[in-house]
């Protein structure tokens, strides 16, 4: 089963990369962007046929590598085959 796990900075943790994107967008005349926030996205294939077996493990990866709690969010989604 295709696992995507989605990762964002909380709100009110500083976004360097995303400023750096908006002054970008900014120069080129994309001047409507109000703000920016950058994230990343993992994408697994886990050997499951359980649903629910699939999000717990993905859980317990986030919580234990993938993801750093304090400063981050992160939402799973699954892809059936």
């Amino acid at each position: 089963m295709k696992v995507i796990i989605n990762v964002s900075l909380k709100e009110g943790v500083l976004d360097p990369e995303g400023q750096a994107i908006k002054s970008s967008l900014n120069n080129l005349g994309f001047e409507h962007c109000s703000d920016v926030r950058t994230g990343k996205q993992i994408i697994l294939n886990l050997d499951q046929k359980s649903e629910t077996e699939v999000i717990k493990q993905a859980k317990k990866m986030c919580e234990e590598l993938l993801v750093n709690t304090v400063i981050e969010n992160y939402e799973i989604n699954i892809l059936k085959d």
